[in-house]
């Protein structure tokens, strides 16, 4: 007799029908399929989306169910308890199975216990599955006292395990789908995206959410920029980078379909270099979750304890001049106002707009953290902790705190002609390139324009930044 009881596939950060672990082995079943997201705003997760990511999400979803709806099982979208929800559908479809990938966070890895264990008691088993990472951070400690800290050693380890599995293809249709499925909520009911004064008109001219659009974005990327992303990537002024961040995040794409896709370019040729560079990018993300897995308190927490008793300073003025791009310094200012423009930041602004935070203000770092989390719609929690304590000199594979970036010398380095500054901070575009960086060495201010003289001096702002690291303990 054939099994016709129905698969729940709970959807969470991994809103694609490709490479999907979970739907694909649902699938493999023959069994009706409910596919499902649950909203769960009371779940008391201690890093709730912020606004860019709730944008991303509203969007991504709506993707994700033309999608589904068209592939012949669409999307259930559900509000409350996780595990009440699903406990309900199970009980309402028959369901006795449902089929999740893994999420990386420890708090939501013992979340999920708690579920699976709500639906056992009702005769409904869990299945997880890893869909996420490109190896497992539960098992690269395997055989060591402690885990990786320094990037290095952990990224030759990689290299030394085999190959990632090969993506998932779509699982064709027909699909058998829930006859009479219970009634959902809609996206617009949910009221994802917040209101906010200057609206999301330039998140929504830079990004286009979804599987299809990212799949595009990974194309584009091979075809135009992965053979000069060795050199072009630091460029703040050009397109050098992949931009496929918020897919990943959002498990729109695969890291392991990005890893394969990549991979496949490799010819012997010059152009390699450049590619294994990017795959070298794709390593530290793994490393970042690695951290995270086996240190839960890296968002909050600096991994160099030494670092808790750093004299940062309470200063809210500085605080929301930093966050509204007035700091006086043309690249950190364009790259705080590109953060709130489009709801990203290319990363050698965000390590720019971060030292300057922790170090030429003493500000603390979990604060500038936190409003990259609410800003980014890539934010991801692994990748957001770990760069802000590897900036801040306080992490586990940091660069040392003495470095201290210095906002003038990196706009000549990587905006020489002042390209993004231009952009995104107007009142400034009338200079030359000799002065754009330093608007003050004109002895005046740009005609017609309000823009602030540097709220510190970069050498003063080094000395204070330099005698506070001196007044820590030593290290052991």
């Amino acid at each position: 007799m054939t099994d016709d009881t129905p698969i729940i596939v709970w959807f969470r950060r991994d809103l694609r029908m490709s490479d999907n672990p979970a739907l694909s082995a649902a699938v493999e079943g023959g069994r009706p399929l409910l596919p499902v997201y649950v909203l769960d705003p009371g779940n008391g997760d201690p890093w709730p989306l912020g606004a860019a990511g709730r944008w991303w999400l509203h969007h991504s979803l709506s993707a994700l169910g033309r999608s589904l709806a068209a592939w012949g099982a669409p999307l259930l979208l559900c509000r409350g308890s996780e595990a009440l929800v699903l406990t309900e559908l199970a009980v309402a479809t028959g369901a006795r199975a449902v089929f999740c990938n893994q999420v990386v966070e420890p708090w939501r890895q013992v979340r999920d216990h708690e579920v699976a264990e709500r639906l056992a008691h009702c005769g409904v088993g869990m299945a997880f599955f890893s869909g996420s990472v490109l190896f497992d951070p539960a098992t690269m400690a395997a055989g060591r006292t402690r885990p990786w800290t320094v990037f290095g050693p952990f990224w030759r380890r990689c290299l030394t395990l085999p190959a990632p599995n090969r993506p998932l293809p779509v699982p064709p249709p027909p699909v058998p789908a829930v006859r009479s499925p219970p009634a959902g909520e809609t996206l617009d009911h949910w009221r994802l995206v917040p209101d906010r004064p200057d609206g999301w008109d330039g998140v929504a001219a830079t990004w286009t959410p979804g599987e299809a659009a990212a799949r595009d974005r990974l194309a584009a990327f091979l075809e135009d920029a992965a053979t000069g992303y060795q050199h072009e990537r630091d460029r703040v002024d050009r397109p050098g980078t992949s931009q496929l961040s918020p897919s990943l995040h959002w498990g729109e794409l695969s890291v392991r379909q990005v890893w394969h896709a990549v991979s496949a370019t490799l010819d012997g040729g010059p152009g390699d270099a450049s590619r294994y560079a990017f795959l070298r990018q794709l390593g530290w993300r793994e490393f970042s979750t690695h951290l995270l897995h086996h240190f839960p308190e890296l968002p909050l927490r600096p991994f160099d304890r030494r670092f808790e008793s750093f004299p940062s300073r309470r200063d809210d003025h500085a605080m929301a001049a930093w966050q509204q791009g007035r700091t006086g310094y043309p690249l950190v200012d364009a790259a705080m106002r590109q953060l709130r423009v489009t709801g990203w930041m290319h990363n050698r602004l965000r390590m720019v707009a971060a030292s300057f935070l922790v170090k030429h203000l003493l500000l603390p770092w979990q604060d500038g953290a936190a409003w990259f989390w609410d800003g980014l719609v890539d934010a991801d929690l692994a990748n957001n902790a770990a760069g802000w304590q590897w900036v801040a000199g306080c992490g586990t594979d940091a660069a040392p705190f003495f470095r201290i970036f210095n906002p003038v010398l990196q706009g000549r380095r990587f905006d020489p002609d002042g390209t993004l500054v231009r952009r995104f901070v107007p009142e400034l575009a009338g200079l030359s390139a000799a002065h754009i960086h330093e608007p003050w060495r004109t002895g005046r201010a740009p005609t017609g324009t309000a823009y602030p003289p540097p709220m510190v001096d970069h050498r003063q702002a080094r000395e204070r930044a330099l005698a506070a690291f001196r007044s820590l303990p030593a290290g052991t």
